[in-house]
């Protein structure tokens, strides 16, 4: 793989709307976004999925800057407060990160997650289309491709079978996205993300769960035979893909994969981590849980040829840099 290149902020636009900016993936985003000078507001609900204070971590160096970032605490479902704070704000460009995340959960709590995914999005596009906006990107799934027999997955392949709800709701919000470009001339991107890992990733996702577990000598559940595999993708490289995603000249809805293209299995992810931390791995084997799929494996072709997109970061070096940021977390505490 080659080394992560110079970031090369965005010039066309300077007023962001970021949904779910405190998150994971949204902290990493603003990040590059005020390094490139632009003004950003983040509508986030802090809820309970995880501990919340994760999130206050996140944004704590964002609120230093005042000048050009605003915190907003409140819920994508609330349509008067997306209608005010697009208006006011002269949004250019909102990036739709915010969502419930997790298949399992979704199996759980199917209402909720049409509420926020489904319900939520049509907010924004509507807000967006009435105020002006000027591109809308759409944060979507690997999940929407189901259980793909073919690989790796391309945007052309179909997708009308969900193994999930949260997956369902992914494909809405794409629809709706295509809805919106087709009625109102919105330009948009729908990204379909493939595994996501990195630094302030969720706790409850399984690479940071498993070097916790591994880095305290604790035992780690498995599920299915370790022959799943998944296209594990650094948080860096989705943000360069969002930011060319953003400077896409184009109309209309388009869809772009942003995975690593290098599917790897379960088991195999285990080896990995266990390599980086000079330790073994204490495994509890469980049967597959539903709506897990066996496979996700990107064709990331058409994100090269339109957005430049080329993941620089391997499986191995993103969980060394993610255990130096365990390092430095467990050092501050």
């Amino acid at each position: 793989m080659k080394k992560a290149g110079c970031y090369h902020p965005p010039v066309r636009f300077q007023r962001f709307l970021v949904t779910g900016g405190a998150g994971f993936i949204g902290s990493h985003l603003v990040d590059r976004l005020l390094e490139a000078g632009a003004s950003v507001v983040v509508i986030d609900d802090f809820n309970d999925y995880y501990d919340p204070a994760i999130k206050r971590a996140n944004v704590r160096p964002h609120l230093e800057q005042p000048e050009r970032y605003r915190l907003v605490e409140g819920d994508i479902r609330d349509r008067a407060l997306v209608q005010r704070l697009i208006e006011e704000s002269g949004t250019e460009v909102v990036i739709h990160l915010a969502a419930r995340a997790g298949v399992r959960p979704s199996v759980e709590d199917p209402f909720l997650y049409q509420t926020t995914n489904v319900e939520g999005t049509l907010n924004l596009l509507d807000a967006a289309r009435r105020h002006g906006v000027k591109r809308f990107v759409f944060v979507s799934s690997s999940s929407v491709y189901g259980v793909n027999d073919k690989v790796p997955f391309a945007e052309d392949d179909p997708i009308l079978a969900a193994a999930s709800p949260y997956a369902a709701t992914k494909i809405a919000g794409e629809a709706l996205c295509a809805s919106f470009s087709h009625l109102y001339e919105l330009p948009s991107v729908s990204l379909r993300f493939f595994t996501v890992f990195g630094p302030r990733q969720r706790p409850d996702l399984a690479i940071r769960k498993f070097t916790e577990l591994l880095r305290a000598g604790k035992p780690i559940q498995l599920y299915g035979d370790g022959t799943s595999s998944r296209d594990y993708t650094y948080v860096a490289d989705i943000v360069r893909g969002i930011l060319a995603a953003v400077e896409l000249n184009s109309r209309g809805h388009e869809i772009f994969n942003l995975g690593n293209g290098s599917p790897t299995t379960l088991i195999e992810l285990v080896r990995t981590i266990e390599e980086v931390l000079g330790v073994t791995a204490n495994i509890e084997w469980l049967p597959t849980q539903p709506g897990d799929v066996p496979r996700t494996y990107a064709d990331v072709r058409k994100a090269n040829a339109r957005l430049g997109y080329t993941p620089q970061t391997s499986l191995r070096e993103g969980i060394a840099h993610m255990v130096r940021w365990l390092d430095s977390q467990a050092a501050a505490s």
